[in-house]
């Protein structure tokens, strides 16, 4: 049997992690800065983590939902405060998609309709609801097409409430920072303005941060810089450092019913002992902080850059977009197979920065010198 033909591969294979680095199988190092699309959190191979899922492994791999699971209860508890939503309540799932799904679903049980607002340039996940609020036609099947989703342009107030005044719109959904889209951030004015909207039009604010949450920006979740507080927050990627798992962070306003929502893999025994793990050590290494240092460092470097093929360089913490006036494809394949560099892409102008949160200022820095000789500056 053959393997479904739906990625373009580097002709690569990883086979082994530590830290921020990775090596392939004919033994060649590289620097991650990627982090498997900003899924590695605290490190390759963290020690801890190790320890945490094989302990928790030799007793018990997994048990249904049906039972109680004491690790989910610790796994909330710790998540609760170190985000500082500890009045919110927690619903496990195994996918961001999957956290999507839900959030939509729960917001549409809850007020009763069944449009949402999206913004352009989203990405919100592949599956039904999920790939129907991301703002790409070529991967939305035409099964997906029934849903009613309105996309407006991020930082356009005016254009939501005009959406909102409608009256049937059950939800906003929004990036805390666009990923796929591109690092496109959304104003901090504007996220408060949205966060008034919804509540004066009775629609659920939902917060994607799938990909810039879990300490990646600076802050626990980008959304905080605003200051403000989203009705429902889906997160994934860096929860687990790599082991499937996500989650919904619920305000008290909605009431939980016995059969609304369900999940068979959803809070399994091992996916809770590594995101449990994943919490203890971002507490005791400080990297929340160490994002928001290495991240300031980084672009602060980069924007002084002495190259005028760079357009902009955007991001909070270590969600980092550098968008070239001209395509990024030679300059990223020059960093991967000369310099080795893991790097991700956005489009065709943007390349994307997404390491584990655990960089150092030294590797930061290896990770400049490499970027200027990519780019004849050194």
């Amino acid at each position: 049997m053959k393997l479904f033909d739906v990625y373009p591969l580097f002709n690569i294979e990883i086979v082994k992690g530590l830290g921020c680095h990775v090596w392939d199988a004919e033994g060649t190092k590289y620097l991650d800065l990627y982090g498997g699309h900003a899924v590695i959190s605290v490190g390759h191979s963290h020690p801890d983590y190790v320890k945490a899922i094989t302990g928790q492994l030799q007793k018990l791999g997994f048990y249904s939902n049906s039972v109680i699971n004491s690790l989910q209860q610790t796994f909330a508890d710790k998540l609760g405060k170190a985000c500082g939503y500890d009045d919110y309540t927690l619903f496990l799932v195994n996918t961001g998609a999957e956290a999507n799904e839900n959030a939509m679903k729960l917001a549409s049980f809850h007020n009763g309709k069944k449009r949402i607002v999206s913004f352009r340039h989203s990405f919100h996940g592949r599956t039904s609801a999920a790939v129907r609020v991301t703002d790409n036609p070529k991967i939305i099947a035409p099964i997906n097409e029934t849903l009613p989703v309105t996309y407006v342009q991020m930082n356009d107030a005016g254009a939501v409430e005009t959406e909102l005044k409608k009256g049937d719109v059950s939800s906003v959904i929004i990036e805390g920072i666009q990923g796929v889209g591109g690092i496109q951030m959304p104003d901090d004015k504007f996220l408060q303005d949205l966060r008034k909207l919804c509540t004066i039009y009775e629609t659920v604010l939902i917060f994607d941060e799938i990909q810039s949450g879990y300490g990646r920006s600076g802050r626990f979740f980008a959304h905080q810089y605003a200051g403000i507080r989203p009705d429902i927050i889906t997160v994934a990627k860096g929860i687990a450092n790599g082991f499937p798992m996500s989650g919904m962070l619920i305000s008290p306003m909605f009431t939980p019913v016995y059969g609304m929502l369900g999940t068979t893999f959803g809070g399994n025994h091992l996916a809770c002992a590594a995101a449990i793990s994943v919490l203890d050590i971002m507490e005791k290494e400080n990297l929340v902080e160490n994002a928001k240092n290495i991240g300031d460092f980084l672009i602060r470097e980069l924007k002084a850059l002495p190259y005028d093929g760079i357009k902009e360089v955007r991001g909070r913490g270590l969600m980092i977009g550098v968008e070239f006036k001209e395509s990024i494809k030679e300059a990223r394949t020059k960093l991967l197979f000369e310099e080795k560099v893991f790097t991700g892409v956005a489009g065709i102008n943007t390349i994307r920065l997404l390491p584990p949160l655990c960089l150092s200022k030294s590797e930061a820095e290896d990770f400049l010198v490499k970027f200027g000789k990519v780019l004849g500056l050194a």
